[in-house]
């Protein structure tokens, strides 16, 4: 059985739309913000449904029931079957993704990545709202096959990551592995997330882009590879304002 784990509530309606078989899963975490290391699972739970509570009081996410509940329906079932991992290749989706691997390592699921469709001149990280139907299928059928030391890597990145240990996670950034093909370079993108993004958002207001809807689109020119939506520049650009 196909089980089919998306990257976010966007790509399920194109997905569906497809007519791919398979169990659907939605990964609804954003792991790139916020704490995320704790003394166990249930704590890690708990201090995430805390954190996104706080940080997005308006969000309509149930954590318990399309967060946490959505992982354990998903490990419950993985063992034995194909897991097809629909993520982004920038660090924001690579982050989940990791966690995704993390989760259900110890089943007998085989994993696979789909990653969106690229044509000659397309960014590394082109995201699923730019693909047609045909681009989502085309996806599915080229999607890469993980070995035993891709998922090993996958969850030492996703454990030196939860520890905020910078330095092995940008050495494990060096190694090469088809399953994660923007590996360099999200590494040591998220090997800086502490001070670079802050820094890349002041400049740009330093610059004259003073309004946030201007400052967002910048900034996801200038830095892709973090992969924010508007949710997580606001924060930054909300320090920003408070110390001008």
């Amino acid at each position: 059985m196909y089980i089919h784990v998306l990257s976010g509530d966007s790509l399920s309606k194109p997905f569906l739309e497809t007519g791919i078989d398979g169990e659907l899963f939605i990964c609804r975490e954003c792991l790139i913000d916020g704490d995320v290391n704790a003394d166990g699972l249930e704590a890690f739970w708990e201090m995430r449904k805390q954190y996104l509570g706080s940080a997005y009081p308006h969000s309509d996410v149930d954590y318990d029931a399309q967060v946490q509940d959505e992982y354990i329906r998903l490990w419950n079932i993985a063992d034995g079957n194909e897991v097809i991992l629909w993520f982004e290749s920038e660090a924001f989706c690579q982050v989940n993704l990791w966690f995704s691997i993390w989760m259900i390592r110890n089943t007998d699921a085989r994993f696979t990545i789909a990653y969106p469709k690229r044509d000659e001149g397309d960014s590394v990280f082109k995201n699923w709202s730019e693909l047609t139907e045909n681009e989502l299928k085309e996806s599915f059928e080229q999607r890469v096959k993980l070995n035993h030391d891709d998922v090993y890597l996958a969850v030492q990145l996703w454990e030196a990551f939860q520890k905020g240990d910078s330095e092995t996670l940008a050495k494990l950034a060096e190694t090469k592995s088809d399953s994660f093909p923007t590996l360099e370079t999200v590494g040591k993108a998220l090997s800086e997330i502490k001070t670079r993004p802050k820094k890349v958002v002041a400049k740009l207001y330093e610059e004259g882009h003073t309004e946030f809807g201007d400052l967002f689109r910048e900034f996801c020119k200038s830095e892709p590879v973090y992969g924010f939506g508007d949710a997580q520049v606001k924060k930054l650009y909300d320090e920003v304002v408070a110390k001008s």
